[in-house]
């Protein structure tokens, strides 16, 4: 996959998706800017991009702050010169709590995160995008993005946001050189699985029961599909979104 010398940012990557999303981009010879609200894990990530002779930069940021994000892409271009991919990966998960008994602060904090975070981004990135003429967005949805997931009201809200505005930048950006898509995750081996599982142990059977293959996903099966819709190879792909789910969506 062509993404050699590409500029990437990548939010929310000091673990799960986002670690394995930026380990990938840097294996194919991007420059991965691994950023994080927490910058002990985005700078571990960064040193194990190093261990293995890729390039790698760690920023703090949380993307509920706008400030954050005009720094996160601000720096970037400054140390790098360009940016030619932003991963919107950060997003956080709810207390799986029925619609009636969903908390606020559970429903503002998820929302701030996982879309409003997502906007901030892609306002950002594509301000830097027309100024240089090109760029490319990848959008990390949800399966509940997509389909009904009960006692998760604020995290399908979030996530289904994603797919709209994924398509909706799509059509506004697609004669100025810039792609906007989306992939979405099913149930993939991550923090936010283990939140459910751990809180509903009885949950693991139930979900592989649904799930075609039998099995979760892994989060370098995820990362491989953002690098490949970031890569060259995609130039004609926009406003797509990429379900990665066993076939539960079936």
């Amino acid at each position: 996959m062509e993404v050699t010398n590409k500029i990437v940012i990548i939010t929310g990557a000091g673990s799960g998706i986002g670690k394995a999303t930026a380990i990938h981009f840097a294996k194919y010879g991007a420059t991965v800017v691994v950023s994080d609200i927490n910058l002990e894990s985005a700078q571990k990530v960064v040193d194990e991009i190093a261990t293995n002779k890729g390039k790698a930069f760690a920023i703090k940021a949380n993307v509920a702050k706008f400030e954050d994000v005009e720094n996160l892409i601000n720096t970037t271009v400054e140390k790098f010169g360009s940016l030619d991919v932003i991963v919107n990966n950060a997003g956080i998960g709810p207390n799986l709590l029925k619609t009636h008994e969903s908390l606020l602060k559970d429903w503002d904090r998820v929302i701030a995160v996982n879309q409003t975070g997502v906007f901030y981004c892609m306002k950002v990135a594509l301000q830097q995008f027309l100024k240089q003429g090109y760029g490319n967005i990848v959008n990390i949805a949800s399966l509940a993005g997509l389909k009904a997931s009960p006692s998760n009201i604020s995290y399908s809200a979030s996530k289904f946001a994603v797919v709209g505005m994924t398509k909706s930048a799509a059509m506004e950006y697609a004669t100025k050189n810039i792609r906007v898509n989306a992939v979405c995750p099913g149930y993939t081996e991550s923090a936010l699985l283990d939140q459910l599982l751990n809180a509903k142990p009885e949950m693991d059977a139930v979900l592989k029961s649904v799930i075609p293959m039998k099995r979760y996903g892994k989060t370098s099966e995820i990362a491989e599909a953002v690098v490949w819709l970031a890569s060259d190879s995609t130039k004609f792909i926009t406003g797509q979104t990429i379900t990665l789910d066993g076939g539960t969506s079936l």
